[in-house]
């Protein structure tokens, strides 16, 4: 992962001109999810960004769209500092600094047995809030309580010297294991998370991918974040595809991936495709995600998926497919 500081007074400001997030707005050590996107209202990426401070941003971004985050990002803090304004601009490394995504029921608990001094706690850091540890010995360690799986977990940013060191102490007890990205990819898409390049890009509009939440309501009134007037109209006149789950139904389907095309429940006519599918592990059935008609959309409704030239049943579903297990602070 891309991991940035943006600081200075208006460094939440100079990052409101390229995503869609009331930055402004949050509070000081909490984070939301937001969005790059281009004029005609495509998402560029999607991103978490965490107000450390009314100076300071912690931003995390996708590894596979570094390079085009840190221009989207540079040129931005390019603009306002030759408008005189008080912004700069951090990029770390990973030869420098690296990220450790713990993530399940017991990741937290045993995260926290290398706290020092034990009286520090992570009770009190909830879901997408950020703050600064001693673990294991090393000092001003990033911990933020998020992660891409639908469960409870933290990040955990630390210098690449030490993150061997890091990992092989919580791996120590044997109730952590490491886990690639295919577990990831299961878990997210248990949990109706996007991956980007596959369920967004920059052919898809955050309403259109049924992630109109990501565009804050100060920013629909202020309508100034790039492709406002596209996403605006959209969440006004409605879109003609929208993201979807999907569940395939019969006996032992065989799982959609990407690409597969979805027809209507009478096989006859194209009517959306499949960006995300693979067996759930959780819920023991074929489950996926996509793009449809807008009319199709409603839960409950059945289509087609081509496989390998045959046709098999599936219904579109609300997601998650599993209940989120996110650390949340009581109401």
């Amino acid at each position: 992962m891309l991991q940035t500081y943006v600081r200075g007074k208006d460094a939440a400001t100079c990052m409101e001109t390229i995503c869609t997030a009331d930055i402004l707005g949050l509070p000081n050590g909490s984070g939301t999810l937001t969005v790059f996107t281009n004029d005609n209202g495509g998402i560029l990426d999607d991103l978490i960004v965490n107000k450390v401070n009314e100076k300071e941003l912690y931003v995390v971004s996708n590894a596979a769209m570094k390079q085009q985050d840190m221009t989207i990002m540079s040129s931005a803090v390019s603009h306002f500092k030759s408008q005189g304004k008080d912004v700069s601009i951090e990029f770390l490394t990973p030869s420098d600094q690296s990220l450790i995504a713990i993530q399940g029921p017991q990741a937290v608990a045993e995260l926290a047995k290398l706290l020092t001094p034990q009286t520090q706690s992570l009770d009190q850091l909830y879901f997408m809030n950020s703050s600064t540890f001693n673990v294991n010995g090393l000092t001003d360690i990033r911990i933020t309580r998020c992660g891409y799986t639908g469960e409870d977990g933290v990040e955990v940013s630390v210098p690449s010297t030490q993150v061997t060191l890091l990992t092989e102490a919580l791996l120590a007890n044997g109730k952590l294991k490491l886990a690639g990205l295919g577990a990831r990819d299961s878990l997210r898409l248990e949990a109706g998370l996007c991956l980007y390049g596959s369920d967004i890009d920059t052919q898809t509009t955050p309403i259109e991918a049924a992630l109109a939440w990501l565009v804050a309501k100060r920013r629909r009134a202020t309508k100034d974040f790039p492709g406002a007037e596209t996403v605006l109209k959209q969440l006004k006149e409605g879109v003609s595809k929208r993201r979807v789950g999907l569940k395939m139904l019969g006996t032992k389907p065989p799982p959609a991936r990407s690409g597969i095309q979805i027809f209507n429940n009478e096989g006859k006519e194209l009517v959306g495709h499949i960006t995300s599918g693979c067996p759930s592990p959780s819920i023991g059935s074929n489950i996926a995600m996509g793009y449809i008609e807008e009319t199709l959309k409603k839960a409950g409704t059945r289509v087609q998926l081509k496989v390998r030239d045959k046709f098999y049943e599936a219904e579109i579903t609300k997601m998650p497919f599993v209940g989120a297990n996110y650390y949340s602070k009581p109401k």
